[in-house]
């Protein structure tokens, strides 16, 4: 088909982020969850099953705020290094305010609730 674009090219409707350079020191395995959750919450449906790609992001989202401790203040340091990299770096507004508000609006860091019983 003429219309088809070659397997190394990022199919129009894909989210994606850029490469985040290893020198800024974010754990690349928040780096993986982040290009993750990007691509399964932005993408159009016609780049990927919206039903399975909302639950494989709960998924992902429930595991993030399984973190306590030092893991959480690294993600949280991580976090903010990230953010204002992409603010220096000149990346659209809307994805640095992604990155400023990922942690509270997926409720990371919060006390999880109790479970129904």
């Amino acid at each position: 088909m003429p219309d088809e674009k070659p397997a190394d090219e990022t199919p129009e409707g894909a989210a994606v982020f850029p490469l985040i350079p290893a020198e800024i020191g974010v754990h690349p395995l928040l780096l993986a969850a982040l290009h993750a959750y990007v691509f399964l919450e932005g993408s159009d449906p016609n780049v990927l099953n919206p039903a399975v790609a909302e639950e494989a992001m709960n998924y992902l989202v429930t595991y993030l705020q399984r973190l306590s401790g030092d893991d959480l203040r690294r993600v949280r340091e991580d976090v903010h290094t990230l953010a204002a990299f992409a603010k220096a770096d000149g990346w659209p507004k809307q994805q640095v305010r992604f990155l400023q508000e990922f942690l509270k609006d997926n409720g990371i860091g919060e006390p999880l609730p109790e479970p129904d019983e």
